[in-house]
């Protein structure tokens, strides 16, 4: 069962998005859909002095993606390129603050796969994408 706090968290981020916008002169961009619900999350990053200045999503879909898209882009500023590199589900759980059933978490891990895509095509590591893609799923 879902906490009371839990279902808050996602609620305010979803009517009140941080992040949600274009953003102009990004470094890199992915868009993906989650095939099982029809999510859809575009996440732009602009990356300066090998940090993250500034990180926007665009998207449509349920409570959980748009809220975990927000999450995830006000956590990505400041961040190395480094540190991107090993964001992974378990800093998305701790950021929505709660494990997920398994339809959910594929909700709740769209917007990290789109970064992931981006990043790794960004940099042109295929190798990493693929892993990162059976990681995530």
């Amino acid at each position: 069962m879902e906490s009371k706090t839990f279902q808050e968290n996602i609620l305010f981020h979803y009517r009140h998005p941080r992040n949600k916008g274009e953003l102009k002169g990004f470094t890199f961009s992915a868009r993906d859909t989650n095939p099982l619900c029809g999510d859809e999350v575009t996440i732009q990053v602009k990356i300066r002095n090998g940090k993250v200045e500034e990180a926007k999503f665009e998207g449509s879909g349920c409570a959980i993606s748009q809220a975990s898209a927000s999450l995830l882009t006000d956590y990505l500023k400041d961040k190395s390129v480094q540190e991107l590199r090993k964001i992974g589900k378990e800093e998305v759980f701790k950021l929505i603050g709660t494990r997920l059933s398994p339809v959910r978490m594929r909700c709740a891990l769209l917007p990290l796969r789109v970064l992931k895509e981006g990043l790794f095509e960004h940099l042109k590591e295929p190798e990493e994408l693929k892993r990162a893609r059976h990681e995530i799923g």
